[in-house]
């Protein structure tokens, strides 16, 4: 009997502590594992338009662009399976970042896609 209730009650745990909310560079809070690493910040002296402009290139390449905010500076696209969000804002004159954040369907973390799509975004900027 006491066996069973320690299993019942490490499954439990391990549901409690593998659900959650994350949230993503839009602002909007997702269903899916919270505390992973899957973001990649970068920095360049470019204009905040030049690297949207980039990262949305390089979304449509990849895979299907499906949301573009022009005020916030997000995008939102669909690669194979995975949803990645790109969100471009100034953090001093003539700097600008590029986060870029990638999740699996059932909401895991992605980092080597964000890895990938930020390379991509930095090789863009300088053709």
């Amino acid at each position: 009997m006491k066996h069973h209730f320690l299993v019942l009650l490490l499954a439990g745990s391990i549901a409690l502590l593998g659900s959650g909310c994350f949230s993503s560079p839009d602002g909007r809070m997702r269903p899916g594992v919270p505390f992973s690493n899957d973001t990649i910040e970068s920095r360049y002296q470019r204009s905040v338009d030049e690297i949207f402009t980039a990262a949305k290139a390089v979304l449509q390449f990849n895979g299907t662009l499906y949301g573009e905010n022009t005020i916030k500076k997000t995008l939102e696209a669909k690669i194979d399976t995975r949803t990645v969000w790109v969100a471009v804002d100034e953090v001093e004159p003539n700097v600008s970042r590029v986060r870029v954040q990638a999740r699996r369907k059932g909401g895991l973390a992605d980092i080597a896609l964000s890895s990938e799509i930020d390379k991509q975004i930095a090789l863009r900027l300088t053709q």
